[in-house]
């Protein structure tokens, strides 16, 4: 067995893989010596298929890994065109095409790349672009996604950049529209900038320790904090994924994630170029094109997908696609992001016999911290720790992680000598605090017992709001659930959950509390109430959005306390990550009741007149 291959198809093989040093395994030095690697080693083979959209799965891009080398040049020369060199961020704001798959390996090896939400308010882009640096935006044109295309020229308009790279959809072959003039702003077709350049890079290769990426946390609340990844973090991240035994280098794999997260990026597009393993790439939408659902089954059978990534509400709607093709390809799906309700699992592993496997990471820790095994699995786990990463659980139940992947800091500035990091209290002596309240076995299995923040409190005693989701989701017409706790005067908190329902169902939320309360584990963590949405809140690659539905608990509450006072209106507002209650009230209301009302309550609130 190869120094770079060990053996790693069981939980026992750990031990074994951490006897060598990691830094005797002869990793590519960057992201961009990966992908060099590949292309020298099978240049002839398909690295890429990228599908225009869902219905058109039949209509792909392809390119070889000989290919994709040659696009990432010529894109990374008009960088260097363009002034962007090792130290420069370069902005990406796009939905997935074959275009951006590139132009992502391209800004790592230019310069720095910095991937955004498109769907991100403007002041939140603006922010992030300016904390970062990036005068270039590679975006989304007018066809590929027209409101993306809207905001970049916003921030263009804004002084912002001096140059817009436009990506056109996967596979268009029409003229594509003229491009308006901006002042002072170079703007043109990437592709067409490209076509004159050479298929050889004309600057220098990264080192591993130069930064390779900034990707955005959060961004629901607040402005989204830039947290720095290097290039020997994303390569020794992507290896720890790349030497899983049960995946050889025919595996084909399915990729629908947006590439501003971490997982498309480490899983789907690094991961793979270890083995030359083929990648089949959703349309821009992914996981979030409706279209896809219908026709998923039949890509799996056509591509001969292996495995996928994906979160787990994606699972849960899978688990009612009626499987109209053979799928027995698919030997396993991987699962992270958000906890796997039990129900879910069960669902999804009944419907298509395939295992769902649970990983746990965060964009702190470059993607990848922990992933369980098919053929051995530790239920209630989300993994084993992956090799060369350390865990520990700290004095306040939150688990720790050090190691080669966990980041370099978050981007607080810059200054004559590069971009400034700071760890913001999540680093101390190299550990990492995820946050995630956690336990871990012997043999470094983590079991997660919910976010420290995402606890409800109810007079002083924690419940995991994930003991009321899964006995809600067990309930044969609940379709999704997310409990949170809700502002009370005499306990703190007390729980209560928000759900959706199948179509046409007439079960009642008296009946899906009582449900619940006999299923709990405890009496203290039976919900006060049940609320009925057509949708729960969702990040954009899927996560539940918890602090939504603490901020619609927490009017509700108010409204109820002050609902015999005349002249009121109650709504709350998230700012920096905190829910606010606001009372508006008119000349007439009792101030000084509405006051001391409030002050029964552990939030934050403001009270001001009707204008």
């Amino acid at each position: 067995m190869s120094l770079l291959w060990p053996r790693y198809a069981a939980p026992d093989d750990l031990t074994a893989i951490e006897t060598v040093p990691l830094s005797a395994r002869g990793l590519p030095e960057s992201t961009y010596a990966l992908l060099r690697r590949a292309a020298t080693l099978w240049p002839d083979r398909t690295a890429i298929t990228v599908l225009p959209e869902a219905v058109r799965w039949h209509e792909p891009v392809t390119r070889t890994f000989a290919d994709l080398l040659a696009d990432v040049h010529r894109y990374a020369n008009v960088l260097r065109r363009l002034g962007v060199r090792r130290a420069d961020a370069v902005a990406l704001m796009s939905g997935n095409c074959a275009e951006l798959i590139g132009a992502t390996l391209a800004a790592q090896l230019a310069g720095i790349a910095a991937p955004l939400n498109g769907g991100l308010s403007a002041t939140h882009l603006t922010r992030l672009l300016t904390r970062c640096g990036a005068r270039v935006l590679i975006t989304a044109g007018p066809e590929l996604a027209p409101s993306i295309w809207d905001t970049a020229r916003k921030l263009a308009g804004d002084g912002l950049l001096d140059a817009v790279l436009v990506l056109r959809p996967t596979g268009a072959m029409n003229v594509p529209p003229p491009l308006p003039a901006l002042d002072g702003v170079l703007v043109g077709y990437l592709a067409e900038l490209a076509a004159a350049e050479s298929s050889t890079f004309d600057g220098e290769s990264p080192a591993s320790t130069d930064l390779a990426a900034f990707f955005h946390t959060g961004g629901t609340t607040g402005t989204p904090k830039l947290a720095a990844h290097t290039h020997e973090g994303e390569v020794a991240n992507a290896w720890m994924l790349a030497i899983n035994s049960l995946l050889d280098e025919d595996s084909v794999l399915f990729a629908a994630l947006p590439l501003f997260h971490v997982n498309a990026l480490v899983v789907t597009l690094l991961t793979p170029l270890f083995k030359g393993q083929h990648v089949v790439w959703a349309g821009p939408l992914g996981y979030r094109e409706p279209a896809l659902y219908a026709e998923f089954w039949k890509i799996v059978e056509h591509y001969r997908i292996v495995t996928m990534s994906a979160v787990p509400t994606v699972y849960s709607v899978l688990a009612h696609c009626p499987v109209d093709a053979d799928i027995t390809s698919l030997r396993f799906a991987m699962v992270g992001a958000s906890p796997l309700p039990a129900a879910v699992r069960n669902a999804f592993e009944t419907h298509t016999a395939v295992p769902l496997v649970e990983g746990y990471g965060l964009t702190e820790a470059t993607c990848a911290s922990a992933r369980g095994f098919p053929n051995a699995p530790r239920p209630g786990s989300v993994g084993q720790r992956l090799p060369y990463q350390q865990m520990k659980v700290l004095d306040t139940g939150v688990l720790a992680i050090s190691g080669p992947a966990v980041f370099a800091g978050y981007v607080t500035g810059r200054n004559s000598r590069g971009h400034v990091l700071d760890g913001l209290g999540k680093l101390v002596d190299g550990w990492l605090d995820t946050g995630d309240l956690a336990r871990v076995d012997g043999d470094g299995f983590v079991y997660l017992a919910g976010r420290a923040k995402d606890l409800i409190i109810r007079g002083g005693h924690n419940i995991d709001p994930a003991l009321i989701e899964e006995a809600l989701l067990a309930h044969p017409t609940v379709t999704a659930a997310g409990a949170v706790g809700r502002p009370d005067p005499h306990a703190g908190e007390v729980p209560v959950a928000y759900v959706t329902i199948a179509p046409g169902s007439a079960v009642t939320t008296d009946e899906l509390c009582a449900w619940a309360s006999e299923r709990v584990p405890e009496r203290a963590a039976a919900p006060k109430a049940v609320t009925v949405l057509d949708t729960l809140p969702m990040t954009d690659v899927g996560k539940p959005y918890k602090l939504a539905l603490r901020a619609d608990a927490t009017r509700r509450a108010i409204a109820d306390a002050l609902t015999n006072l005349d002249g009121v209106a109650v709504d709350a507002v998230i700012e920096d990550g905190n829910v606010i209650a606001t009372v508006t009230v008119t000349l007439d209301t009792d101030q000084a009741a509405v006051k001391t009302i409030l002050d029964q309550y552990a939030i934050r609130w403001t009270v001001a007149e009707q204008s």
